[in-house]
């Protein structure tokens, strides 16, 4: 059984179920691609185990037909628990999101754990997403990576399939969400000369039809394929291919400067998508990526959607409330094992609480409350969460423009500006957990408690954790706003709850 919230893709593939595979590992299936393709997997009949690298309930609530296993990529000995009985393993792991400096070496040491865990464990087959580029050129660090991940499993003897592409296309996407709010945002383009470079972008069904493809067609394993779309682009192209979308009249003109670091930090700062992967993306965008041959195309014979038709399809998903995975999902870096309230030693140095008695319903209350942040803003005082956001962006922190992957449900790991769901008991509390650059740890917590009769508390409580002198200054500056902002926010929640 799958969520409504998603949108299987993959019913008219040309190839057919393999009910002779045994288990199908998905690594990397909280990330934006694998948490798409495991509801795919499962609904086309597969056993599905996915990998991940800390336990949360939200994945047997998320996946309750697939058998979730705990397992670091950079801990041998955990692959190889992991991989266990595995017949075929999507590698999706990628750490663009630690930063230009240090994804290289990652990358490359968890391929090498992974590959040598599979061939202990007697998996016959890997299946790996990689990126798009002439290897004959000095490619940049991020094709560069992938490029040593594909030969890092093509050295083992476990076949290995390949997927090279270029920007995927998809509600949700960092390549998509930058262009969309690029386009929405900028009247006038100064175009560099590397926005000439061209590109075959893929629309993320696509993608996910050719991974599923790809399982179930043996000859492939052991190949490398490019895909791609049905489009070569420059990326100015497909700026202004958007703009038509979106009926926005843009004006491009060149520009005499190209520096790639300028236009990824600005880039930053006017889309949700932070420093570290804007500069990752864009360094890139000086090489052409495009299908160097189109072999996939001839044993996988569906048609591949265009360009435009991609964005009309990613703002349908995001108008319908639909988006089922995000590329916030996975950042920032270590998320999953970032220290939680109940594992913290001993009680909060700080704790500032607000509540008031109201006679409305814990669900209607509740449902409020799911709705703060994002799109909908904080009810009261969204422009000082907004300066907060402004100034951690500026320090190449999340910010507030993260937003939210859906405006009106939340589920455990979602983002909501610069928090992140720890907690989600639904009715009765709601913990988010701080993102943004701050010197200690801290939480928020909204609560609805029931008190007598047909009454219920409804609190907001913020929590933080630090040592040492400026992390004691931090709180002190901001404890005057607490009021102000937290004590009018419960106010505003109860005011539009509606029973």
């Amino acid at each position: 059984m799958v969520s409504d919230a998603e949108e299987l893709v993959c019913d008219d593939l040309p190839t057919a179920f393999r009910p002779e595979l045994g288990t199908v590992l998905v690594a990397g299936a909280t990330g934006y691609i694998g948490g798409r393709l495991v509801p795919e997997l499962i609904d086309r009949g597969y056993r599905v185990r996915v990998m991940v690298r800390a336990e949360s309930p939200e994945h047997v609530e998320r996946w309750p037909e697939a058998e979730v296993v705990v397992a670091d990529a950079l801990i041998q000995e955990e692959v190889a628990r992991a991989l266990v009985g595995v017949d075929t393993a999507y590698y999706l792991i990628h750490s663009m999101l630690v930063g230009p400096r240090r994804f290289e070496d990652i990358d490359t040491q968890a391929a090498r754990n992974f590959r040598s865990a599979a061939e202990v464990q007697g998996v016959k087959r890997i299946i790996y997403l990689g990126g798009l580029g002439d290897t004959q050129v000095d490619l940049s660090t991020h094709l560069s990576s992938r490029s040593q991940v594909a030969e890092e499993f093509s050295r083992g003897r476990v076949p290995t399939t390949v997927l090279r592409a270029a920007i995927i296309i998809g509600s949700g996407s960092a390549s998509y969400e930058m262009i969309n709010h690029l386009v929405r945002k900028i009247p006038l383009f100064l175009v560099p000369s590397w926005a000439k470079t061209r590109c075959q972008p893929i629309g993320l069904r696509d993608v996910l039809k050719t991974l599923i493809g790809v399982l179930e067609l043996p000859e492939t394993a052991g190949r490398t394929f490019d895909i791609g779309g049905s489009d070569i682009l420059t990326y100015e192209e497909m700026l202004k291919t958007h703009s038509k979308v979106l009926g926005r009249s843009r004006i491009f003109i060149p520009s005499p400067v190209s520096n790639i670091g300028f236009y990824s930090y600005i880039t930053s700062l006017l889309t949700p998508i932070p420093a570290a992967i804007t500069w990752c993306l864009m360094e890139s965008v000086t090489h052409d990526v495009i299908c160097e041959e189109q072999d996939i195309v001839k044993l996988i014979p569906f048609r591949r959607i265009s360009c435009k038709e991609a964005f009309v399809l990613a703002l349908s998903r995001e108008e319908q409330d639909a988006v089922s995975t995000r590329w916030s999902d996975s950042y920032p870096p270590d998320y999953e094992l970032a220290i939680k309230l109940r594992e913290i030693d001993g009680p909060p140095t700080y704790t500032s609480s607000y509540s008031l008695v109201t006679s409305k319903g814990a669900a209607a209350l509740f449902k409020s409350i799911t709705h703060i942040g994002g799109k909908n803003g904080w009810f009261h005082s969204t422009f000082l969460w907004r300066i907060r956001g402004a100034i951690d962006r500026l320090l190449r922190g999340v910010g507030t423009t993260r937003g939210r992957r859906s405006a009106s449900g939340l589920r455990v790991n979602d983002v909501v500006d610069f928090w992140r769901v720890e907690e989600i008991q639904y009715n009765r509390q709601l913990l988010l957990r701080a993102e943004m650059k701050v010197p200690g740890y801290a939480w928020l917590e909204f609560r609805v408690d029931a008190i007598s009769g047909d009454k219920n508390r409804l609190s907001v409580n913020a929590y933080y954790k630090t040592k040492g002198l400026w992390g004691r200054t931090y709180w002190y500056i901001f404890l005057p706003f607490h009021h102000f902002i937290f004590d009018d926010l419960i106010k505003q929640i109860e005011r539009r709850s509606v029973d």
